[in-house]
């Protein structure tokens, strides 16, 4: 046998090393050391040489792999938007599909990026979400929840959208600069002084003025004048106009309290007032409303709806006015999978209906993970959520729903669906196209405008010259714009 000298060592454990190298999978690589061997190091050179079992392989120059030695993908960003396709973000894989693109000019993308996920109905009516390819489940059973991520099953939690992506709203009316509350009061002074009304001048202060400057204006009147402004105004208009001004000098919140009353008051209800109001806007707003309704009229609200509703409508909007929504925009996947499943099992798995399931879901959940539960049932029911609600419920407790799942996906479009059909055919919804007007002048009319065109295609502006005349006409067109 061939005895080694002490020169031919390094040699040999360099083979050895690359052996070693080419047999070890990526996964743990470079192995934290090797072990001892015999006659290493050599006598003399102890210095030299690492420590036996200690040897690491050296840094490559641009971070390991070695050149040379395969690809591997290299480190995500600390920061910024990961590149479609690209590594997934710290914390959490990314949504099913992959990441959304990379940001465009004109606005972020929707999210998330799943295939279809997130796009709002295109046209009037509901049932028009996309889904994502439907899988078939035969024996007649409950389906079961597909395995539809990578690795097979859904990281839990995942990460919500990017700060980034929150989609900005933005209303007709800004809050006018240079304002000046006295010199307002006294032009709203002479254009009611007198014989006639100057409703031009009455028009373009209340229109360019914000709701908070509004109030001011009205303080200002009362001190200046030592009259209520809202008196004078009142004796002045009348019709669809003075309901029109009257509605823009309320604080906003008790304008939705005073709806709410005026929808429960006396002989009848309007549920579609409550279910406009309850079903969309956020905790605080609904919290302020309640306490403002108490404060006001001396009533609750909840007492009220009790009163007013019944059945799985009455239980659906006490739900709404307690205003306890999750608002975290955090998405649990492997909850709205969960969620999707309990509600197919509720609704198209067996015969009848558990209205109190939907009802947990849909008035619990944050509206991001409504989003991703209405996907997952896509897949599960082999429809959309949507339908389904269409196939289990009825009157108004459907509408309800609905109005719930579409603001979870597109607020302004829902909007803009009430406003289309509170002009369209024959005579005008007025009240509503007033309240809408009006709540939404200083939040989101502008995205409402957008969503319009894109769903009826034509102009809000353009329908609203056509359905309405005079000096409310003007009015509503100088808070809408052009």
């Amino acid at each position: 046998m061939t005895r080694l000298t002490a020169c031919q060592l390094p040699g040999l454990h360099l083979k050895l090393h690359v052996l070693l190298e080419n047999r070890m999978a990526y996964p743990g690589y470079p192995p934290s050391g090797y072990p001892a061997f015999p006659g290493y190091p050599p006598t003399g050179q102890e210095s030299v040489y690492p420590p036996a079992g200690q040897y690491t392989y050296p840094a490559a120059p641009g971070g390991y792999p070695p050149a040379g030695g395969g690809s591997f993908p290299a480190a995500p960003p600390s920061t910024g938007y990961p590149e479609a396709g690209g590594y997934p973000a710290p914390g959490g894989y990314p949504a099913p599909g992959g990441f959304p693109g990379a940001p465009q000019a004109g606005g972020m993308p929707s999210y998330p990026g799943g295939p279809g996920y997130g796009v709002p109905p295109t046209g009037p009516g509901f049932g028009g979400y996309p889904q994502p390819p439907a899988q078939s489940y035969a024996g007649g059973g409950p389906a079961q929840i597909p395995v539809g991520y990578p690795g097979g099953q859904a990281p839990s939690p995942m990460p919500g959208p990017p700060a980034a992506m929150v989609q900005y709203t933005q209303g007709t009316i800004q809050a006018a600069p240079n304002f000046d509350a006295g010199r307002d009061a006294e032009i709203l002074r002479k254009a009611m002084k007198g014989i006639g009304t100057d409703e031009k001048a009455i028009i373009d202060v209340v229109s360019n003025r914000s709701n908070d400057q509004r109030q001011k204006i009205k303080a200002a009147f009362k001190t200046m004048y030592g009259k209520d402004l809202i008196k004078d105004l009142k004796s002045e208009l009348s019709g669809n106009v003075e309901e029109l001004i009257l509605a823009l000098f309320m604080p906003r919140t008790y304008y939705d309290a005073w709806s709410l009353r005026h929808a429960m008051k006396g002989a009848g209800t309007q549920e579609r007032v409550l279910i406009e109001i309850l079903c969309t806007r956020t905790n605080q707003e609904i919290r302020e409303i309640v306490n403002c309704y108490k404060s006001e009229f001396g009533r609750d609200i909840e007492q009220d709806i009790r009163a007013d509703t019944s059945g799985h409508f009455e239980r659906l909007l006490v739900s709404m006015c307690q205003g306890n929504r999750d608002e975290n925009q955090t998405v649990d996947y492997q909850k709205a999978q969960e969620d999707a499943q309990r509600l197919y099992q509720a609704g198209e798995g067996k015969l009848g209906t558990d209205e109190s399931c939907f009802n947990m879901v849909l008035a619990s959940r944050s509206f991001p993970q409504l989003r991703a539960t209405a996907e997952a049932y896509s897949r599960i029911a082999n429809r959309d959520l949507a339908s389904s609600i269409d196939r289990e419920f009825s009157g108004n407790v459907e509408r309800g729903l609905k109005a719930i799942l579409q603001c979870a996906f597109d607020r302004p479009a829902f909007f803009a669906e009430r406003l289309y059909y509170a002009m369209k055919g024959a005579g005008t919804d007025d009240s509503t196209l007033i309240r809408i007007i009006v709540t939404r002048s200083e939040i989101d009319l502008v995205q409402i405008k957008q969503k319009f065109a894109e769903m009826y295609q034509k102009t809000l502006a353009t329908m609203i010259a056509s359905d309405t005349s005079g000096d409310y006409r003007r009015l509503l067109l100088a808070i809408v714009g052009q």
